[in-house]
């Protein structure tokens, strides 16, 4: 047969049958993991949206998806922007959708999800991703829940996530893929970086930006999180989870489930107690900003009290002493005091000078300066614009 022909799914495969190669390498999938992990699964998986109306955020790229397949033109697909924000749920999401089913072993004979940072070679384009992308639906006309599924749902869908990870040979062939079965298979890429993807694969990829997660998206399902798992925790310390989170989802929930499994007690043996009758410890602000390793404001506030009244000598001990007390590292501190620096009323002559002196600084630290040397950096550059603004 040549690569231009294309062959016939025989209909659902029986669950009950399983096959050795059905076990793909690589992370598994939210649509291949199996239901028995039940509670052992992380939070940030186990509370993965499963419907549109669960994911928060990007309402507009929601929309504007969903008009696509209302419409029966949905394109290839382009999610980028940074980590944790929900980039993968939206698409699995939108996956039951289109194939109107939450069943996972259903949701796979439609959807492959590969994971391009370990699958990501010249091979798996030509096998794996060739060989699901030349057969076409025969069965999807069929009915569920008493309703027709949509003429979208005659496309297969393949999920490509982490694709800035694979190769640019395997970026090349996987456009002529895409340009060959577009009348068979949508594609999703999915990416942190657009820079590392083949400018001609972009092209052929409608692009969705997805950005830092908003404050009161990543409240409400950190809220909803809460009640479900029954944490204890101080309103002081969720405002200061989500300020922390930085707009990544999974980097708030993530935080949250280890302070809580840090607040549950353990018996004289040190196995943590289980039960509905076990009282847990409160989780504190301070309990969040220690287990993220991020400088505490008060600590913030005494660095910067002291660089800005005191002389250079005691302003550099004091901070060396919080840096090696608490455990902080110089690139936090120099981030939150940056915040902190931005907030004052000052002239703009002495915010250039805060703001590029960090910048410096910060560039030296990653690039594996000595971090005792830098401190004493970051110390004068604070201090010379407390100078500045002492002269006037």
């Amino acid at each position: 047969m040549s690569d231009d022909e294309m062959d016939l799914d025989d209909g659902p495969v029986d669950s009950s049958i399983t096959f050795s190669t059905s076990e793909a390498k690589g992370k598994r999938s939210a649509a291949n993991l199996p239901v028995e992990v039940g509670d052992s699964l992380p939070w940030v998986e186990k509370y993965r949206p499963q419907s549109l109306d669960d994911v928060s955020g990007h309402e507009d790229i929601l929309k504007t998806i969903t008009k696509f397949i209302d419409q029966n033109k949905l394109p290839h697909l382009l999610f980028y922007g940074p980590p944790g924000t929900g980039k993968t749920s939206t698409i699995l999401a939108l996956a039951r959708r289109i194939y109107r089913t939450t069943s996972e072993a259903a949701l796979r004979h439609h959807v492959l999800e590969l994971n391009a940072s370990d699958d990501r070679g010249i091979d798996v384009v030509r096998e794996q991703i060739k060989t699901f992308a030349s057969t076409k639906q025969i069965f999807s006309s069929a009915k569920t829940d008493a309703t027709t599924i949509s003429s979208t749902s005659q496309f297969k869908l393949i999920i490509l996530d982490e694709a800035d990870a694979m190769t640019s040979t395997a970026q090349n062939a996987l456009r002529r893929i895409m340009e060959k079965y577009t009348a068979n298979v949508r594609f999703c890429i999915i990416a942190n970086y657009t820079h590392k993807l083949n400018a001609a694969l972009l092209s052929r990829c409608t692009r969705f930006r997805f950005s830092p997660l908003p404050i009161a998206a990543l409240r409400r399902r950190v809220e909803y999180v809460i009640e479900n798992e029954n944490v204890r925790i101080d309103p002081r310390a969720v405002e200061a989870l989500l300020n922390l989170s930085r707009g990544d989802m999974r980097r708030s929930l993530n935080v949250l489930q280890a302070c809580f499994a840090g607040s549950t007690p353990l018996d004289k043996n040190g196995v943590a107690l289980t039960g509905s009758d076990v009282q847990r410890e409160l989780i504190t602000e301070t309990t969040i900003y220690e287990c993220v390793a991020a400088p505490h404001p008060e600590d913030i506030q005494a660095i910067m009290n002291t660089l800005l009244t005191e002389d250079m000598t005691t302003a550099l001990l004091t901070v060396t002493r919080i840096k090696t007390l608490k455990g902080l590292a110089l690139t936090d501190i120099l981030q939150a005091v940056a915040e902190e620096l931005c907030r004052l009323e000052v002239s703009p002559q002495v915010r250039v000078q805060w703001l590029a002196g960090l910048a410096e600084i910060e560039g030296r630290v990653a690039a594996g300066g000595n971090e005792s040397v830098q401190t004493a950096g970051f110390a004068g550059v604070v201090k010379t614009g407390a100078d500045m603004i002492a002269k006037g």
